[in-house]
C-alpha cells in the first residue's frame, strides 16, 4: 500500500507530518484518530483530525494534496449522507407551517 507524508495543523501534532496510508482512491482517510495514553493509567485520550484540501488548482479547482486539521470537539464524522436524509434538527412539522399544502 502507498503512504504519503501528510501535514497536521493545530493541537498537539501542529507542524508535524506523518506517513499516512492511502486508500484505493489514492486519498488519505477523512478522519485520523491518534490515541494518547494517560500518564495515570486511565483510558487513553483520542485526538481527532479531519482531512481538508491543502490547496486548489487555479484553473479547475482540483485539490492539490491534503492536510489534517485538529478537531477539538472530536465529534463523530457521520457516515453516508443521502439526499433524502434529514439534518439533526428534523425540520418543522407543525401544522400551518410554510409547507402546509391545503388550498382552503
Amino acid at each position: 500500500m502507498k503512504r504519503q507524508d501528510t501535514p497536521f495543523e493545530g493541537g498537539p501534532m501542529d507542524g508535524r507530518a506523518l506517513p499516512v496510508l492511502l486508500g484505493p482512491t489514492g486519498h488519505p482517510p477523512k478522519t485520523y484518530r491518534i490515541p494518547v495514553p494517560d500518564a495515570a493509567g486511565g483510558p487513553p485520550t483520542v485526538l481527532v483530525y479531519r482531512r481538508v484540501p491543502r490547496g486548489h488548482s487555479s484553473r479547475l479547482g482540483v485539490p492539490q494534496g491534503w492536510k489534517y486539521v485538529f478537531d477539538p470537539e472530536g465529534r463523530k464524522g457521520g457516515g453516508l449522507k443521502w439526499p433524502w436524509s434529514r439534518p439533526d434538527g428534523r425540520g418543522d412539522a407543525t401544522p400551518g407551517s410554510a409547507r402546509d399544502d391545503t388550498d382552503g
